[in-house]
């Protein structure tokens, strides 16, 4: 739900709702001798089963690559930004790394508002951020939107990109994803319609439900305040089997035998809540109206995630699914809390990949 806050029609919403690929083996690219980039081999031979391909490839440094991937599902190039493991001698598992509500195409991404990529840097994972869907929830929609188009990105996401990366890259197969906001919800989603594909789930100030009310007024205020979509070519109109279809909470079992870490701040300022703090996502230059929406924009979306949170650890524990939480005393809807999130959560996220 990132994007630039507008306290001024949507505070009094979010208060409502705070109340409430066969595939050709390749080497990894370690060494500039078994570098496709350096070699000048765009990779175009690797294709997914429905045909999705790799169109180019751009080396960025001695770890990070841009390769830019066609889905063949909505027939659309898209980036896919890498950063390469500190030892490519054996092959590596992969962390899928979503943004927010933007995709990742505005200036509210791990890349440019966190420092998760150099901290992940001598990890030994390939870090897999796709660019693009902004507003889509990366879900499969049920019918093009005038405004958003075509989105298939569960498609994308979990048969398209994944065999891809694994043969580009010389990967182990082993996946974890992580994601925030609206992608907290994402990544759950994503990790029940294909559950063997991950082995780790983090949700960072996520709502899993999505079907019953409060779920649905989440959903619409990124889709349609946020993205200028419509949802009801996401998943119908509000009484719409595909809704509970697609809902993480009520299809929680569907997460059993996945490592989870689920967090949410209680909404209340904390430790970031600071002009000089490097998290800090100013807009029009105007850093104490920025920090102002932090705290009231950006708490009000946070309480309500948290009750959200709450909810999917009654649900896990009802059915006997153990989670790792997060559910400090304080922390907003912002940036630095994020970044805290994704360090917390790295044991979770590592342990099932053998790291």
């Amino acid at each position: 739900m990132r994007g630039p806050f507008r306290p001024s029609s949507i505070a009094a919403k979010l208060l409502m709702v705070g109340a409430a690929l066969t595939l050709l083996p390749l080497v990894g690219v370690g060494t500039a001798s078994a570098d496709p980039v350096a070699a000048g081999n765009l990779l175009n031979t690797v294709k997914s089963a429905d045909g999705s391909y790799i169109e180019k490839v751009e080396s960025n440094g001695a770890q990070n690559l841009t390769i830019y991937v066609h889905s063949a599902a909505m027939n659309k190039t898209y980036p896919v930004q890498i950063q390469r493991p500190h030892d490519t001698s054996v092959p590596r598992p992969s962390l899928y790394l979503l943004n927010g509500g933007g995709g990742g195409v505005d200036d509210a991404s791990w890349q440019l508002r966190t420092n998760a990529l150099q901290f992940l840097a001598d990890k030994n994972i390939n870090v897999v951020a796709p660019i693009g869907g902004p507003w889509s929830y990366y879900a499969d929609w049920r019918a093009p939107d005038p405004v958003l188009g075509v989105n298939k990105w569960k498609t994308y996401l979990t048969e398209e990109l994944p065999p891809i990366m694994d043969a580009a890259l010389g990967a182990n197969g082993k996946n974890s994803i992580a994601g925030l906001s609206t992608s907290g919800t994402s990544v759950l989603a994503l990790a029940e319609s294909a559950p063997s594909l991950y082995k780790s789930v983090a949700a960072y100030s996520g709502c899993a439900q999505i079907s019953d009310p409060i779920g649905q007024e989440f959903v619409r205020l990124s889709v349609e305040t946020y993205g200028g979509g419509n949802i009801n070519n996401l998943y119908g109109a509000p009484n719409d089997p595909m809704w509970a279809a697609n809902d993480p909470l009520v299809n929680a079992e569907k997460l059993r035998g996945i490592a989870l870490y689920v967090s949410s701040g209680s909404g209340l300022p904390g430790p970031h809540e600071t002009l000089t703090d490097p998290h800090l996502l100013v807009q029009n230059g105007n850093a104490p109206a920025s920090l102002a929406n932090q705290v009231i924009v950006g708490g009000v979306i946070e309480a309500a995630v948290n009750y959200c949170s709450h909810n999917l650890q009654n649900k896990l524990n009802q059915i006997g699914i153990p989670a790792t939480y997060s559910f400090p005393p304080t922390g907003t809807h912002s940036w630095g809390y994020w970044e805290d999130d994704l360090k917390n959560s790295w044991p979770v996220i590592a342990g099932p990949l053998g790291i």
